[in-house]
């Protein structure tokens, strides 16, 4: 199954719900797809692993990436460059949203209500059940409860990202992914796609999942590791 996304989609979610690896690596997959994709970094409140630091990859394989001004890329200044808000309004391809975590993050959404205007916005909610306020169904609830609130939006769909970075394995991609579709199945929001790193995607039957998979090539990572290649 295909990941049939575009148009708007903004992707929220809780603190290391790894919400900037879904979005870089979301924009690659469509990009690839043949879609026109543009990717805007609207993290404001966390100073680490950002859309940002992989701008020179995406760019290089033909993806625009929308930043803060040039002066301002290393400061943690809410800066948001008003050419998102003309950005929001192009209706071709795909715009990806990377929204700073929880409901903090998620209020520069806010701040953007007249550019959304008229406009239809995919907001997706990332979901890690291995992290601890996204292990229960009720965690899930409340912090999406909260970042619509904060927003001023409301979200649309999910992503199942459950991992543990370099030590996950098939069957935690297995039960994540139960987690996420009896989530779904509460919550009534369509499960969009599910994560597989791809160091361990050859290992996973993706046959036991009723919804598309994308492929994860972290590239944020600590100084001493390298990037994997898209």
């Amino acid at each position: 199954m295909e990941i049939n996304l575009s148009g708007i989609v903004g992707i929220v979610g809780n603190y290391g719900s790894g919400k900037t690896e879904v979005s870089i690596n979301l924009a690659v997959n469509r990009q690839r797809a043949g879609l026109a994709v543009r990717v805007a970094d609207l993290d404001l409140v966390n100073p680490y692993f950002r859309t940002r630091e992989a701008r020179t990859q995406l760019e290089a394989l033909g993806i625009e990436v929308i930043l803060p001004p040039e002066q301002y890329l290393q400061a943690d200044l809410p800066v948001l460059s008003p050419v998102i808000a003309g950005m929001i309004k192009s209706t071709d391809g795909l715009t990806v949203l990377d929204v700073g975590g929880d409901d903090v993050g998620a209020m520069v959404l806010a701040a953007l209500a007249d550019a959304f205007a008229g406009v239809d916005v995919h907001l997706l909610q990332v979901v890690n059940p291995m992290r601890p306020q996204t292990s229960t169904i009720e965690g899930c609830l409340k912090i999406r409860a909260d970042i619509e609130k904060a927003a001023h939006l409301t979200i649309t769909g999910l992503i199942g990202n459950a991992n543990l970075i370099t030590e996950t394995n098939p069957d935690e991609i297995y039960s994540g992914y139960e987690f996420v579709r009896q989530l779904s199945a509460k919550s009534g929001l369509p499960l969009e796609f599910i994560t597989v790193a791809k160091e361990i995607f050859s290992g996973v039957d993706t046959g036991k999942f009723a919804c598309p998979v994308l492929p994860i090539a972290r590239q944020l990572v600590p100084p001493w590791l390298k990037a994997r290649e898209f």
